[in-house]
């Protein structure tokens, strides 16, 4: 089912990948972009995650450097029964986390210095659990490729509205002139970034569900996600913001805006995630901790919480400058 699934997507994308290139250079722009999107499928097969953690800077670490945070992935991933991931962080004060990779054996997570600072151990353990179940359900293939292909529409799609007027072969011009450079600008990315949106949310209440069965604490979960929407908010991630193409790979939108849970959003709603995961608590009996209700939202954690294993404790927009992430 994953197979024919990613097999689905990519035939999508590249299709959009396709009418792109037919809108702005008519048959040749077409063949171009079938060539293009033919290589770039292949290419984001076996390094759409290199492109993703090199885009974000991200910066790997193991037992010696980051002996907690690697510790906590290395027991879930014992847990869930996977294979050890890579383990990455990124020096960025927005909280977040996201793991990519084409198959559990080659998987790799990646954490924000923000969210090692501002969460507890529990919450954390909570956050990598929901990213190694992307691993074991292979969602990160086929989110990792979208972004790839996505982001190359895009490309696509601002260089033939720049360079489009300036052909004048009528045989390579666009078939609708002027307005199909526009469409292919606008609904070309519009119909990858829908695509994007449309595979995310469906995953992630699944990721979500899977992860607390890892971690055993769907409390920690809701806590973590709760605090993580509340900073995202607030806490601008400049990367993400230039590279809006992977937005879905993260467990908390890091742009801004895109809070409702409709066709529009690339994550559902936190809410909506932190009912399921406090529904999941009452009906299976998991959860082994009651974190106290504060004015930040309904799941922070309680008064005296240091904020996380690095000696952190600062809030969002004001990271800590206490452990090895200060």
């Amino acid at each position: 089912m994953n197979f024919f699934k990613t097999s689905l997507l990519l035939a999508a994308m590249t299709a959009i990948f396709m009418g792109a290139g037919y809108l702005i250079g008519g048959q040749g722009g077409m063949l171009i972009a079938l060539v293009i999107a033919a290589g770039m499928n292949l290419f984001s097969y076996w390094n759409a995650d290199k492109m993703v953690l090199a885009m974000h800077r991200a910066r790997r670490v193991d037992r010696a450097s980051a002996p907690e945070y690697y510790g906590i992935v290395e027991r879930l991933a014992a847990n869930a029964g996977l294979p050890m991931p890579a383990v990455y962080v990124i020096d960025n004060p927005q909280p977040n986390a996201f793991a990519t990779g084409r198959d559990p054996q080659h998987a790799a997570v990646a954490a924000t210095t923000g969210l090692l600072q501002m969460l507890d151990r529990e919450e954390i353990a909570g956050v990598m659990a929901h990213e190694l179940a992307h691993v074991q359900n292979r969602d990160t293939l086929i989110m990792t490729v979208t972004a790839t292909i996505a982001g190359a529409i895009s490309m696509l799609a601002n260089f033939g509205l720049f360079f489009g007027s300036m052909n004048r072969d009528s045989e390579n011009r666009s078939p609708l002139g002027g307005i199909g450079l526009l469409l292919a600008a606008i609904v070309a990315p519009l119909a990858a970034m829908l695509v994007q949106m449309a595979i995310s949310r469906t995953r992630e209440y699944a990721a979500d569900r899977r992860g607390a069965e890892i971690s055993n604490n769907p409390l920690a979960l809701a806590s973590a996600l709760d605090k993580i929407a509340g900073a995202a908010h607030r806490v601008p991630n400049m990367t993400a913001e230039q590279n809006p193409a992977t937005a879905h790979l993260f467990i908390i939108n890091p742009l801004s805006g895109a809070r409702m849970d409709n066709l529009f959003s690339t994550h559902p709603d936190t809410g909506n995630r932190i009912r399921a995961l406090m529904a999941m608590a009452d009906d299976g009996g998991l959860g082994r901790r009651s974190p106290e209700p504060q004015a930040d939202g309904p799941w922070t954690s309680p008064r005296g919480s240091r904020g996380g294993p690095w000696g952190g404790g600062g809030s969002a927009g004001r990271p800590s400058n206490r452990g090895p992430w200060g």
